[in-house]
């Protein structure tokens, strides 16, 4: 390991980024330095703009990835090299602004009704029941389930925080189901090796299998099913203060987004065609 790459982990560690980004920032940056085949510390803002034009037009990579790179050398000029003109010189794209994937609640009904494993059906229930994203549902443990508080707790979720979120009593009679049946002692849904959690692989192969299954055409996914909950709650008149708690977004206007596709909100205004006096023709 370079003395350069010890010291971007040190600065990434000293400022608590999650294990995942810092993963991603020192593969970003490596991807950046192997392109030019030099030392990042020998490159600069030419070099950064010759490779922002190279994986929007040659490689096309997603926005993700996109901003992925921008944020790791950003974070590597800016901090570990100590370069003022990081954060001018190193453009950000222009976020897409997408809906999400949302079903109704007649397609989630018929998307559970469609797996035949209690544990991958637990699993993909407690995602929906809580909204939580499929690395939060993996890494719960047995500990997390409150039945005396009627909460489940989300250990360590983005942004490395805990926080609590509602546990349904329907969720609750199934998990007790599940606990009788496969006798979890640590993980809540543990792999195969029973000393580590299920894999995020896994509970997207069942899910997808499930959604193949149940015959739906929408791209169901751990993601769909947390932006459904959220959604169901807003059109159940929760207010969108409290949705923003149980999702553990930073930001409310994260949370607002759901408006924009919640049908209660959207049909909450006629069409004005409706106001029209329309003469049919003969």
């Amino acid at each position: 390991m370079t003395p350069l790459r010890q010291r971007m982990i040190e600065d990434m560690q000293i400022r608590n980024l999650s294990p995942k980004t810092q993963r991603n920032y020192l593969d970003q940056v490596a991807k950046f330095a192997q392109f030019f085949g030099k030392s990042p510390s020998l490159l600069g803002p030419e070099e950064i703009r010759t490779y922002q034009v190279y994986l929007v037009q040659e490689k096309q990579v997603a926005w993700s990835v996109l901003n992925q790179a921008v944020c790791a050398l950003r974070f590597f000029y800016r901090i570990t090299l100590g370069k003022d003109w990081a954060i001018q010189r190193i453009p950000a794209p222009k976020t897409e602004k997408k809906l999400p994937v949302v079903l109704s609640a007649d397609e989630v009904a018929r998307f559970f009704a469609a797996i035949p494993s209690l544990k991958h059906r637990a699993i993909l229930m407690t995602a929906y029941a809580a909204g939580l994203r499929v690395s939060e549902v993996t890494n719960l443990q047995v500990a997390d389930i409150d039945s005396q508080r009627m909460v489940i707790r989300v250990r360590q979720g983005k942004g490395r925080k805990d926080r609590y979120v509602m546990l349904s009593p329907h969720l609750l009679t199934l998990l007790r189901t599940y606990w009788k049946v496969r006798r979890p002692t640590s993980w809540l849904f543990p792999g195969r090796n029973q000393g580590r959690p299920i894999s995020v692989r896994m509970v997207q192969i069942a899910c997808q299998q499930a959604r193949v299954e149940a015959g739906l055409s929408k791209q169901v996914t751990v993601r769909a099913l947390r932006h459904s909950f959220a959604t169901h709650l807003l059109e159940a008149g929760t207010d969108v203060r409290t949705i923003q708690i149980l999702l553990g977004h930073r930001s409310l206007q994260t949370t607002a987004r759901y408006m924009h596709v919640s049908t209660s909100t959207i049909r909450a205004a006629a069409s004005p065609l409706d106001a029209l006096t329309l003469t049919p023709r003969s």
